[in-house]
């Protein structure tokens, strides 16, 4: 990345950064045990509920922090999930204007995993991840990524720098600069794509106009707040508390719409 204002954890090493798609199943020995494996001996789970298992055990105590997890196998592993509507379609709770999040599990509190409803044309705001590291996968539709490159000083929007309080000076650094993009990717369904604030910044967005996409993320370690980032000034700011639409298939009612909104920006096109 571009300097950063603050250290950012260090991302693994990703032997390959191509967003994955599965690969083709061979059973394995014990079929009552085991799931089948792929021809690298990656295990292919049957549906959602054995994906989730899978994330436990691959994850363990420790999330993807862990020295021990191997970040392409679990990609591998989200990859090797045929999207299948009867498994997740209790959780993909769609909004007029705005994506939802809906969480599927709470890794035991290491992990989040949860599903993003995404109406027609609707995206994300700019925003980093906390130091989280993150796989999404899409479910149905197509989901359009857009990569940019940290600003090169991150300034808050409430920063004094940013109304001239404290300082005469009006050098062309302290200037609002646009973000900068590195690659935008179309991430179509089965496909799981990695991302992690070494990586960058990025927004997400269905570029379809005629069809809702869902999406299936995990997120190791859990967050709640993260950044997002005006495109035109890089600029950021807090998102606020990202809250949860529904869990576990439930509509949370109490789920605040102010605050709920903060973190859903949207970026229609």
């Amino acid at each position: 990345m571009s300097s950063i204002a603050t250290s950012q954890p260090s991302a693994p090493q990703m032997p390959c950064s191509m967003p994955m798609t599965p690969v083709s199943p061979v059973m394995s020995k014990d079929l009552h045990t085991s799931p089948a494996v792929d021809s690298e001996g990656i295990p292919i789970p049957k549906d959602l509920d054995e994906l989730v298992k899978l994330l436990h055990k691959e994850l363990g105590a420790n999330g993807l922090d862990s020295e021990d997890v191997d970040v392409e196998r679990v990609q591998k592993i989200m990859a090797n999930y045929s999207s299948n509507p009867e498994d997740w379609a209790k959780y993909a709770m769609f909004e007029k204007s705005r994506y939802t999040r809906n969480l599927v599990d709470d890794g035991n509190g290491k992990f989040n995993l949860m599903i993003l409803a995404w109406p027609e044309t609707v995206g994300s705001a700019i925003h980093d991840h906390s130091g989280s590291h993150c796989l999404m996968k899409v479910l149905d539709g197509q989901l359009k990524e857009t990569l940019y490159n940290w600003p090169e000083k991150v300034i808050h929007e409430n920063d004094c720098t940013d109304s001239g309080l404290g300082s005469d000076n009006s050098d062309d650094e302290e200037k609002p600069k646009a973000m900068s993009i590195k690659k935008e990717t179309f991430l179509q369904r089965d496909t799981v794509a990695y991302m992690h604030d070494e990586l960058g910044l990025h927004a997400v967005a269905n570029p379809l106009r005629t069809q809702g996409s869902v999406s299936l993320h995990l997120y190791t370690p859990p967050y709640e707040v993260c950044k997002t980032f005006n495109e035109r000034s890089s600029k950021a700011r807090s998102s606020g508390k990202c809250v949860f639409y529904s869990s576990k298939g439930q509509r949370i009612e109490s789920c605040p719409s102010a605050a709920y909104l903060k973190c859903s920006l949207t970026n229609t096109q």
